[in-house]
């Protein structure tokens, strides 16, 4: 019984291990994709800020980038 007891105490720490271990690397990972995602997402923003003055400005020029990125 005592054998049974150390060995699910030797189980739950390598699980706290995998645990810690796991997350120690995914944690950083994730950082970084949300880092990538607020970069795009501002660039998308200012693409379409510029598209829209552009739309404003010279409908033709903008109807001519429209029908470039769709080909």
């Amino acid at each position: 019984m005592l054998r049974n007891l150390f060995k699910i105490g030797l189980i739950a720490l390598l699980g706290l291990f995998a645990l810690k271990l796991v997350f120690g690397v995914l944690a950083p990972l994730f950082g970084l994709v949300l880092w990538l995602l607020g970069i795009t997402l501002k660039f998308a923003l200012i693409g379409a800020v510029i598209y829209g003055v552009v739309y404003v400005v010279s409908p033709d020029t903008a109807k001519r980038l429209t029908s470039g990125f769709r080909k």
